[in-house]
């Protein structure tokens, strides 16, 4: 695998994955820097977004870290800010680039949890994820 930023963040969140991290811990974590925030608090707060929230029962828990991410960096934190608009945007667009490349966010069907047939493995849908925001974040100028 060449050696780029984006590589690195990938390195970083599989690194994390064989850690024990869970999908949505891995591709938050691995954007502490980015957002500025110690990574422990990034673990605690990501760490009901994996496996799928709740048992492979809802979105890809790699899908929700990085759209924490989009979040944390994106919102004025507060209403007045008016920033929904923009974090939207960002969070669509990690979710519908997501969407394209594998047919699904449901984490059970990316597993295959009922048809046996996996779409994604949990470690290929954190590297989606990683590549999604970084190329994101970088186009918006919030990371080289």
């Amino acid at each position: 695998m060449e050696t780029t930023p984006t590589t690195q963040y990938v390195k970083r969140a599989y690194a994390l994955r064989e850690k024990g991290y869970n999908c949505a811990q891995a591709v938050a974590c691995s954007f502490a820097d980015v957002v500025g925030m110690d990574e422990q608090e990034l673990f605690v707060i990501s760490e009901a977004f994996g496996g799928g929230m709740g048992g492979h029962k809802a979105t890809c828990g790699a899908v929700s870290g990085a759209v924490l991410i989009i979040s944390l960096l994106t919102s004025g934190g507060s209403v007045e800010a008016a920033t929904k608009q923009t974090t939207y945007a960002h969070a669509g667009e990690i979710v519908d680039g997501f969407l394209a490349q594998n047919g699904t966010l449901v984490c059970s069907e990316l597993r295959g949890d009922d048809t046996g047939i996996v779409l994604r493995t949990c470690d290929l849908c954190v590297e989606d994820s990683v590549v999604l925001l970084h190329k994101l974040l970088h186009r918006i100028g919030k990371t080289s």
